[in-house]
């Protein structure tokens, strides 16, 4: 019984781990499109243009009217005493009385004059004081440019968006070839191996039966021994790419992906030669929309420091009500409540600050040249990284088609080699060298294939192109 019990919890955890797992299919574009959906910075990015939005909001509701109130309650242990000079009433007594009937005073323990002073206690041992004050910004110099502040803000965020959306794209595309690129080194090593295989046994069964030498059996198992172990490699970087495919994509690391779009088709589909004489818009760069964004940044700290100068001015609306007793009975009906209220209005002009604003505003321009100097160098680096781009992709193009031309000599050299080693007219070692050279043309040919599709990706990145 315990073990069957164990038996099923196992299947269940097996179960239950299983179906976490999900299944994707996606073909280039769709991976793209899903991961600028669901890949985690990408999903960040977006969360922090809606915080950006939140934040001009709050930028907003600062010259906004805004609204407090305030119960303060007051329980006095024992009332303070207040002392009234003796020698300002000539009948003491009579202007004690006349003093504490008048303001609802309470004489202390000792009337008789305290150096000269009557000691009186004023007020009820209990107070509410209940109000709500209005405040409205009339004029800040500094809320201006804080409004301008958040539409840039915004503007940065939004630009760190399409910014992200690039470099996912481009992660995207790149760990997808780099799925592919997996996939048909391990077909291409499996059919080699096959191949190998073959060519042993039947190298072996030669040698067995006296017609060629042991050192062709050796130079053959040394070839086969090195594909197994590029195999092994291979397939566990397969799944290493699979790994880093899914984190672009934003799915689980544990996710089957699954692609349908094959090396070969995406690389004739990513050789396009009008890209090497598009115009290119260095406005539309989006490096060089954030360098503009630093410098507009840079020019408001410049206009805040100089707005410190400005007066503020701002008014005020106060009403309460405040009551009195000497026992808890602010709720009873019978309670007194004494209302006020006041309107005001408040001007703040700075008038000297020992020269800190005057090195503030300096510092400002400072860095405003400097921004400035900045999106210069970011301009003429990024027409010199077009150039360099353009010419990779190209170069890249050009490898591609001499790569595949190799292969197929590569292919027919490796044919006769094998047709002269089994006729006994040449030897394994040049069989070796022949088939070398193959593998290594192979894993050329198909790395040729992934830098078209990367360096397209790349070249496109700097163009602000999607397509």
């Amino acid at each position: 019984m315990k073990n069957n019990l164990i038996i099923l919890m196992s299947l269940f955890a097996f179960g239950f781990g299983f179906s976490q797992q999900q299944e994707h299919s996606f073909s280039l574009d769709e991976a793209i499109a899903f991961a600028l959906e669901n890949n985690r910075t990408a999903v960040n990015a977006e969360r922090d243009i809606e915080a950006a939005k939140k934040q001009k909001w709050e930028t907003t509701t600062i010259g906004l009217p805004q609204i407090s109130a305030n119960i303060d309650y007051q329980n006095f242990l024992k009332l303070p005493v207040s002392l009234l000079p003796a020698a300002a009433f000539d009948n003491r007594e009579s202007t004690i009385q006349t003093v504490e009937d008048f303001f609802g005073l309470t004489r202390t323990s000792s009337p008789d004059p305290v150096d000269g002073f009557i000691p009186v206690q004023f007020g009820t041992k209990q107070t509410v004081n209940a109000s709500a004050q209005l405040n409205q910004l009339i004029f800040d110099g500094s809320y201006l440019v804080g409004l301008q502040s958040a539409k840039v803000f915004l503007e940065i965020s939004r630009n760190a968006k399409e910014k992200t959306d690039l470099e996912v794209r481009k992660n995207v595309i790149s760990s997808y070839g780099n799925v592919l690129l997996a996939e048909e080194s391990v077909k291409i090593l499996e059919k080699n191996r096959e191949t190998l295989q073959k060519n042993l046994n039947d190298t072996q069964k030669i040698f067995e039966n006296g017609l060629n030498e042991e050192e062709d059996v050796e130079q053959l198992q040394i070839t086969l021994a090195g594909i197994e172990s590029n195999l092994s490699n291979t397939k566990r970087l397969r799944d290493i790419a699979y790994k880093i495919l899914n984190i672009a994509l934003g799915t689980d690391i544990q996710d089957k992906v699954t692609l349908t779009d094959d090396l070969v088709s995406l690389t004739t589909k990513n050789i396009d030669l009008g890209l090497m004489t598009s115009e290119f818009n260095v406005a539309n760069n989006i490096d060089f929309r954030i360098a503009e964004n630093n410098t507009k940044s840079e020019e408001l700290l410049l206009k805040l420091e100089k707005s410190k100068a400005l007066p503020t001015l701002s008014a005020f609306l106060n009403a309460g009500y405040q009551g009195n007793n000497d026992e808890f009975n602010f709720f009873s009906s019978d309670q007194q409540w004494f209302g006020s209220a006041v309107v005001g209005v408040n001007m703040s002009i700075p008038i000297f600050s020992s020269f800190g604003r005057t090195a503030r505003t300096q510092r400002a321009k400072i860095n405003l040249e400097k921004a400035r100097t900045e999106q210069t160098e970011i301009e003429q680096r990024l027409k010199l990284d077009i150039d360099n781009a353009r010419s990779q992709y190209a170069f890249s193009i050009e490898q591609y088609e001499t790569s595949k031309k190799n292969l197929s000599l590569a292919e027919r050299i490796e044919n006769k080699n094998q047709t002269k080693f089994f006729e006994g007219i040449g030897s394994s070692f040049e069989l070796r060298q022949a088939q070398t050279q193959l593998y290594g043309i192979q894993q050329e040919y198909l790395q040729a294939m992934l830098d078209v599709i990367n360096k397209k990706a790349e070249l496109e990145t700097l163009l602000n192109t999607k397509n």
